[in-house]
């Protein structure tokens, strides 16, 4: 009877995902979507500085080459935890209430395993794994140093990523944009002061971040054990289900492979700065990509405030509002990636200036920015479609076009074009890239959008 009166109660929270407006769902569901990625994007950023003001040039080349593996490790949680949100969007619109619950213990189970399991692999093989990546004899004691603090505290990284993707899919949005906005305000609190009072440098800037996230998931962990919470930690709810890790893994194959091909397309890069260059492209390179991804972070944020709209919708079988979800999501997406376009063209060398005094970074990364950001306005759209597939589990088009783009064309480019263009052909890749899996996209878009023409036919 209290299951019934509980369904009843929180019923209209998930209703209004396929009855409201959706331009007021998006901005409510995006906006704090988008306030919690900008706050994780400078949570990187706001890393990034200390350590290239407070350690130096080579320490921005050394965390860098962190990326990649960090990418790898997250690549593992984002399977779980994203697919495991759509997962439970999906069941929600269905009105399987049961397996809904089920979802929440069956992601802290998987999380703390894989965080464990990968985290202490990683360790075991950490130096190979660095040098493998492109550290060279001065760059891997920085990267190293960082990452033994990142890969001991990866079950707490894992659970923090988890819980907060279960927390935007349960219909609580402001949640999980507060949990990110306090683990960035953390960050920042601790990270000078570990690198500058307590002398740690590296060190202290990886300890700040596994710290911050240990103490949101505390409070995590609270929100879920909320009684009056419909998707709550209870009994029965932590055995592992077969149907439950089969879907959610399927589902979340598409941000896996995302993020695995761009560990790949990281290691492919950075190898190639080192033939043809040095270490200081590789921390060019490695400012520029900080700095898109604050935008690519704000485009995430909107896809991830379009997720549970479309998977509700889809699982209630209302095509219209699926199609104005996604193309409101485009348009936004666009928008963003436009402004970070305009600033590469007008202040580069402002933004650079924020990672380093080093005359000589500043002037390869200035030029190297321009050229990264020259069909930045296509990506928006490539992202867009590519989560929207996810998020009605349409898995093989969401595998295809999270390949697309840094597999099937980037990997290529980047082999070929540095033999005639040198260092530059490196970089020149990033956009023939986004070029060729727009295209591809737009492809597939259309096709999908015929489909649903029919069925509202």
């Amino acid at each position: 009877m209290k299951s019934e009166k509980e369904i009843q109660s929180h019923d209209e929270a998930f209703l209004e995902l396929g009855t409201k407006p959706v331009g007021r769902l998006l901005l409510k569901y995006a906006m704090p979507a988008v306030i919690a990625m900008t706050a994780s994007s400078l949570y990187n950023i706001v890393d990034a500085i200390f350590i290239g003001q407070g350690v130096g040039p080579l320490a921005i080349a050394g965390i860098s080459l962190t990326f990649p593996v960090m990418q790898m490790t997250a690549a593992f949680g984002s399977m779980v935890g994203v697919g495991a949100s759509t997962l439970l969007s999906v069941k929600l619109g269905e009105r399987d209430y049961d397996t809904a619950r089920r979802i929440l213990g069956n992601v802290v189970v998987l999380n703390v395993l894989m965080g464990v399991v990968l985290g202490a692999l990683m360790l075991c093989f950490i130096d190979p794994i660095l040098f493998f990546f492109g550290a060279t004899e001065q760059t891997v004691s920085y990267a190293r140093d960082f990452m033994v603090v990142i890969l001991a505290g990866n079950v707490i990284t894992h659970l923090y990523f988890g819980l907060n993707a279960m927390l935007r899919a349960a219909s609580q949005p402001r949640a999980a944009m507060m949990a990110t906005i306090y683990t960035v305000i953390l960050n920042v609190m601790l990270c000078p002061l570990f690198i500058y009072w307590c002398g740690w440098g590296i060190t202290g800037a990886a300890l700040a971040t596994v710290m911050s996230q240990a103490l949101v998931l505390v409070w995590q962990f609270k929100l879920f054990s909320n009684k009056r919470s419909f998707i709550r930690f209870r009994r029965g709810i932590y055995k592992l289900k077969r149907s439950i890790v089969k879907d959610s893994l399927m589902i979340g194959m598409s941000p896996f492979l995302i993020n695995l091909t761009g560990c790949t397309v990281a290691i492919f890069i950075n190898k190639s700065l080192l033939v043809y260059g040095n270490d200081f492209d590789v921390a060019s390179y490695g400012i520029c990509n900080r700095f898109a991804f604050f935008f690519l972070m704000i485009v995430m944020g909107l896809t991830q405030g379009m997720q549970p709209i479309v998977g509700y919708n889809y699982g209630a079988n209302k095509a219209d509002r699926l199609k104005s979800a996604l193309i409101k999501t485009i348009l936004c997406c666009t928008a963003v990636v436009c402004v970070g376009f305009v600033m590469s063209l007008l202040i580069p060398r402002q933004i650079v200036s924020m990672f380093t005094t080093d005359e000589r970074l500043i002037n390869l990364s200035v030029h190297y920015i321009r050229i990264l950001f020259c069909t930045f306005p296509l990506i928006g759209f490539q992202i867009a479609v590519t989560n929207f597939f996810q998020s009605i589990g349409v898995v093989k088009k969401s595998i295809f076009l999270s390949l697309s783009r840094q597999l099937i064309f980037l990997i290529p480019a980047v082999l070929i074009l540095p033999h005639y263009l040198g260092v530059d052909g490196v970089f020149w890749s990033i956009p023939v890239g986004d070029v060729a899996a727009t295209f591809t996209s737009a492809v597939l878009f259309w096709i999908e959008m015929r489909k649903f023409k029919r069925a509202n036919a």
